[in-house]
């Protein structure tokens, strides 16, 4: 049987790649424990819950409109009004079965076969590839972990040329956590004032996830705020990620696009998560705060244990709930059967070994580093480390 030569073009995730791999290991028997998916391990908040219950209760169980019902669309952009001081009307929200859905939207409507796309790394695993699928072409950034995983104003203008279409980024990021200030965000944006023809993808999923100030949104500078795609959903900020629930916020024309595409693939998001999402995006947003407020307790946890881990080269996330240490220091060593070449053989072997999931960075665009989620309980992280560090001792 031949398939389509579509397939050839990108990978499976990586990260989806190793959580199966756990459960594999889970079904023998084995106690695996998940550092490798990025989902909270908290329980969607109950009055998110409760509307739910209420929709299903009041028969909100046809099809939707592809877009969004137009009050979801209003709460999204209550949203933005409310914690973004950014002004759009429901014709340019565009609600996706997720954000990777709104992700994929906005990058077919945008890229053609030979546009190129502006990615730092290290970015999300799935960008790459769907800007491979779309036929465009990567233009990597390379941001170090010694500018604290962010690139600068003249490393994106040596990086743009007359085929550049789409600048794509997340902040906070994942896997690096790290996110942008607004004096960082108006450099680059001096630079695509010189450049008017770039859209600006801002993939800001972590928003709600931040330890060092309050969030900042490229699309607040007004003069390029046409040509920003903000992308965001429910996933992270409210522990929803299997309600499955993204939106988009652009200027018409791209709306539009989305929309059309969207019609073809899924049309309009689930009804009953909708609905829940209007009480998720307008009510108090005390428990998601208290959320962020565990992943703080946790990550200092993590940067304390990993400190005491030789040779790890690991800078303290902003946001978001990874770390994304270089474990160069351990490529080449082996425990006398396997020997380390690279992050995929180093998280193999944490796997095999420690029974702990993780995700190498190739998938990120950083091969010297692996991701470590925190999005787990403090007992369970700390029973990981342990693990992990055991692990690490057998290496020579």
């Amino acid at each position: 049987m031949k398939l389509s030569s579509l397939l050839d073009r990108f990978n499976e995730p990586e990260t989806l790649k190793m959580a199966k791999l756990g459960r594999e290991l889970r079904a023998q028997g084995k106690d695996v424990i998940d550092l490798s998916l990025g989902e909270p391990d908290f329980d969607t908040p109950q009055h998110i819950k409760d509307a739910a219950i209420k929709a299903i209760q009041d028969n909100w169980s046809h099809y939707t409109p592809v877009a969004g019902f137009l009050d979801v669309r209003e709460a999204v952009c209550t949203k933005l009004k409310r914690d973004n001081h950014l002004t759009y009307q429901p014709e340019n929200i565009v609600v996706s079965t997720g954000a990777k859905q709104s992700l994929a939207n906005a990058i077919l409507a945008l890229v053609d076969a030979g546009d190129e796309v502006i990615i730092p790394t290290p970015y999300w695993v799935t960008y790459s590839d769907l800007v491979k699928i779309a036929g465009g072409k990567v233009v990597q950034i390379r941001a170090s972990a010694n500018e604290g995983f962010k690139i600068s104003a003249e490393q994106l203008e040596t990086a743009i040329t007359d085929k550049t279409k789409v600048f794509l980024f997340s902040s906070p990021c994942n896997p690096s956590g790290s996110f942008y200030n607004k004096q960082e965000l108006e450099a680059l944006v001096n630079v695509f004032r010189k450049h008017p023809n770039i859209i600006i993808i801002s993939d800001e999923i972590y928003e709600y996830i931040n330890y060092k100030g309050k969030h900042e949104s490229i699309a607040q500078f007004d003069d390029i705020k046409e040509r920003v795609v903000i992308v965001n959903g429910l996933s992270k900020g409210f522990a929803m990620t299997g309600w499955r629930l993204g939106y988009i916020a652009a200027n018409t024309t791209i709306a539009k696009a989305c929309e059309k595409l969207q019609g073809q693939f899924t049309s309009g998001t689930n009804s009953i998560t909708q609905k829940a999402a209007v009480v998720a995006l307008t009510a108090d947003l005390k428990p998601t705060f208290e959320m962020t407020e565990e992943f703080a307790r946790r990550r200092k946890r993590v940067m304390e244990i990993i400190k005491d881990i030789p040779g790890f080269i690991c800078v303290e996330p902003e946001g978001a709930f990874y770390i994304f240490p270089d474990v160069s220091y351990y490529y080449g060593k082996s425990d006398g059967t396997t020997t380390i070449k690279d992050a995929g053989d180093f998280c193999m072997y944490i796997l095999n070994t420690a029974h702990v999931s993780s995700v190498m960075g190739d998938a990120f665009g950083e091969p010297k580093c692996v991701r470590f989620s925190f999005a787990n309980s403090l007992e369970n992280i700390e029973r990981a480390w342990i693990r992990i560090k055991d692990a690490l001792e057998k290496l020579k």
